[in-house]
């Protein structure tokens, strides 16, 4: 009688662990088809293909405040590659300490959005890399001074050059674009234990992490933020079913202003939410420094749900484990200035 008591409840053990690795395969399975891994190397830029000098020009770029008017700001002060590639900051601070209009956006993994900036202004990397140069509120400079001031430096002329072997001309505001792009585009951040998930190791996700997953793809969450970035595939409006405070979305009329287009009105880019624990604030606003209240905050707005704290954690749970490998970037000696490179301008 004893033996078959063991024999039962041994056929009841093996059924639940059936079940359990069925469950398990189906979660993945339904993962693998929302979601894709980051890549190991970074992504070839139609147009603009990324070579050693080119790479290493870009880098300089991207860490050189004298781009800025005022020679205190690079690409670098907004989207700082040591923290997540943001600032921690609501909104950034740019010339003359004036605030920007928006949260800066991770420049981590960004190659993969399908459009850049909240609202999609410009197609890729290089666009983006003019934009907060010329932006009075930001880097306050202007294309020809910027030429004036790399030119001036002669190991900067030697290096576009390189960068650029068969241009008459290379050192142009264009090509200065075209190398921060290449550059940025290296920032990618693989191997986080969702992407080992991803590719097919069961075991790279606790219980826990695998709850959270289970929930973000059964609520909706990845209607929005889907694909290898986790998000910014789309545009979508900010308050589809309850539109959140007012603090929150400040105002912003989102695509409206670059499109002027009435259906665009707070529509927005989905933000990639892929190291989206190391970036704080959220949203375009930044006025939410909690994860888990930004997570129940989607529930609502964009769901029409109510998230339970236990469920909203469980998501956060989840989210933690897309933090992949950060990019280590080793910091460059600049070019020496000159006699003829443009002095600093702070007022």
């Amino acid at each position: 009688m004893k033996k078959k008591g063991v024999y039962i409840m041994t056929l009841i053990f093996m059924f639940f662990l059936v079940e359990i690795a069925y469950s398990n395969s189906e979660l993945m399975k339904r993962a693998q088809g929302m979601f894709k891994a980051i890549p190991k190397t970074p992504p070839v830029i139609e147009k603009n293909p990324g070579t050693h000098e080119k790479v290493e020009l870009g880098k300089m770029l991207y860490f050189d405040p004298r781009l800025s008017v005022s020679a205190q700001i690079s690409c670098n002060s907004c989207h700082n590659v040591g923290m997540g590639g943001a600032d921690f900051h609501e909104t950034s601070l740019g010339h003359r300490w004036q605030k920007g209009e928006r949260n800066a956006p991770t420049v981590l993994n960004a190659v993969f959005n399908i459009a850049q900036f909240w609202d999609g202004r410009v197609p890729d990397l290089k666009e983006q890399a003019k934009g907060p140069i010329q932006e009075e509120v930001e880097m306050g400079n202007n294309s020809e001074q910027v030429i004036k001031t790399l030119t001036s430096m002669p190991e900067y002329v030697k290096m576009f050059k390189k960068a650029f072997p068969n241009e008459k001309d290379p050192l142009t505001f264009d090509n200065m674009a075209k190398a921060i792009e290449v550059f940025e585009a290296t920032l990618i951040t693989p191997d986080s234990q969702f992407d080992k998930y991803l590719s097919g190791n069961d075991t790279a996700l606790i219980p826990v992490e695998k709850e959270g997953l289970k929930l973000f793809m059964d609520k909706g969450c990845g209607s929005c933020h889907a694909g290898i970035n986790m998000g910014g595939t789309g545009y979508f409006p900010f308050g589809v079913v309850e539109k959140p405070k007012d603090e929150i979305t400040a105002g912003d009329l989102g695509r409206f202003k670059f499109t002027g287009a009435k259906s665009d009105q707070y529509v927005f880019k989905s933000p990639s939410l892929r190291n989206i624990v190391l970036t704080p604030p959220y949203f375009h606003s930044g006025k939410v420094w909690s994860l888990k209240e930004a997570v129940s905050i989607m529930g609502s707005a964009q769901l029409g749900i109510s998230l339970t704290d236990d469920e909203a954690g469980k998501i956060v749970t989840f989210l933690g484990t897309t933090t992949g490998v950060q990019p280590k970037v080793r910091y460059p000696i600049l070019p020496a200035s000159t006699a003829d490179t443009p002095k600093p301008k702070t007022d």
